[in-house]
């Protein structure tokens, strides 16, 4: 069995940078978990009406509504299995702002079915997301989100483009630093720029079985449709 991200990417996988192999290569098979550690130079969001729907978001830990400059931050790469026998990677980041600490959680599995990673969005997991994910030229990783699913007991709806966001990530790996460097931009067709942040961090590597999956890092609910 190999890494989720792999199992989507296929042969495009090798194509990236050794450093970014490795921390996409977390999973039941390698065993390993990574935990990043490093400071955002910016976290950013969008004109001033965008902000209670990102406070809304934040009530389940998705989306951040506040800025920053030099925000010490955390991801916590850990896989496990979950409710439904599922390899599951937790992307748990932390953003510790002056006035306390945001989380922006998602959990993350690969659908046979769409041929993709499915991206669990929350701590209720209510939001999913298609994720594709491509090796640039110069081994970065970009990821883009595709359609937005609302799930929650019998309703299974496609969140309309008008209130939906399409999210870039754009991953790298500095070999003069030995830091890794993240940007992630979310904007809405309509209303323009939502959420974002950039900045560097340093990856651990640690035993996946050993470590665990410390309390409060899995989500409260899982959905079973991928």
């Amino acid at each position: 069995m190999t890494s989720i991200f792999r199992r989507a990417m296929g042969d495009d996988f090798d194509r990236l940078h050794p450093q970014l192999r490795r921390r996409f290569s977390v999973g039941l098979e390698s065993g390993e978990a990574c935990i990043g550690r490093g400071s955002m130079d910016r976290i950013w969001h969008g004109r001033a009406f965008v902000k209670p729907f990102l406070a809304l978001g934040a009530t389940r830990n998705i989306l951040v509504p506040r800025t920053g400059r030099d925000v010490p931050f955390t991801i916590e790469n850990i896989p496990y299995v979950d409710a439904y026998g599922r390899e599951t990677v937790t992307f748990v980041r932390t953003f510790a702002l002056p006035r306390g600490p945001r989380r922006f959680d998602a959990t993350m599995v690969h659908s046979p079915e769409r041929s993709c990673v499915l991206d669990y969005l929350g701590t209720h997991q209510h939001l999913a997301t298609d994720l594709r994910l491509t090796a640039e030229p110069d081994g970065s990783l970009l990821i883009r989100s595709g359609e937005h699913r609302f799930r929650e007991g019998p309703f299974d709806l496609r969140v309309p483009e008008l209130i939906g966001g399409e999210a870039e990530v754009r991953e790298s790996f500095d070999d003069a630093t030995g830091r890794f460097r993240i940007r992630v931009r979310v904007v809405n067709r309509r209303f323009g720029p939502l959420f974002g942040y950039e900045g560097t961090f340093r990856a651990r590597y640690v035993d996946a079985l050993r470590h665990g999956v410390r309390a409060g890092l899995r989500p409260v609910r899982e959905e079973a449709r991928a």
